[in-house]
C-alpha cells in the first residue's frame, strides 16, 4: 500500500499519513493468518491421537495459519465417553468451523466424528485439504472407503 503525505486535493495532511503508515507497519509485522480447522482422529488411542493432533496443529502454524483443534480443547471439560457430551463437543466444533477458512484432514483414516466434520465443511463450501500422518498432502480419490 502506498501511503501519500498529501490528501486527494494535494494538501499536506500528516494525520491520516501517520495513521496509515502505522497500519502498514503493523500489517508487515503481523501478516494475516487464516483459521484452519484441524480434523484428525481422537477416539480409540486417545493418548496417541492427542499427540498427533498437537503435531498436526504445529504443522498448521508452520504453514502460517492458526490451528483450531476442538478435540484438543473440549475433552478437557467434556466427557468423550458420554454420548450427550460428545455430541455437544461436536456441535461446538461445528459452530467454530463456520469461522474457518479451511478444514485440513490428517491421518490415514476417517472416524465417525471426522466424517461429520467433513460433511459439514462440504455443506458450507469450506475448502478441504487432506494430509497423511507425516503431514504430506495427499489426494483422497480411488482408495477404499474410510481411508485415504
Amino acid at each position: 500500500m502506498a501511503v501519500n503525505k498529501f490528501n486527494s486535493e494535494g494538501y499536506y495532511d500528516p494525520t491520516p499519513f501517520e495513521a496509515l503508515s502505522n497500519i502498514e507497519r503493523e500489517a508487515k509485522k503481523n501478516p494475516f493468518r487464516p483459521l484452519v480447522f484441524v480434523c484428525s482422529p481422537y477416539a480409540g488411542d486417545i493418548v496417541k491421537n492427542t499427540e498427533n493432533a498437537r503435531r498436526y496443529s504445529r504443522y498448521v502454524v508452520k504453514q502460517n495459519c492458526i490451528p483450531l483443534a476442538p478435540h484438543l480443547l473440549f475433552p478437557q471439560f467434556l466427557d468423550d465417553t458420554n454420548q450427550q457430551e460428545r455430541d455437544l463437543g461436536i456441535f461446538f466444533g461445528m459452530v467454530l468451523m463456520s469461522k474457518c477458512a479451511g478444514l485440513w484432514v490428517f491421518g490415514g483414516r476417517i472416524t465417525a466424528g471426522m466424517a461429520v466434520e467433513i460433511e459439514k465443511a462440504v455443506q458450507r463450501g469450506i475448502p478441504i485439504r487432506y494430509f497423511n500422518d507425516r503431514c504430506e498432502e495427499v489426494q483422497p480419490f480411488g482408495v477404499p472407503e474410510g481411508t485415504y
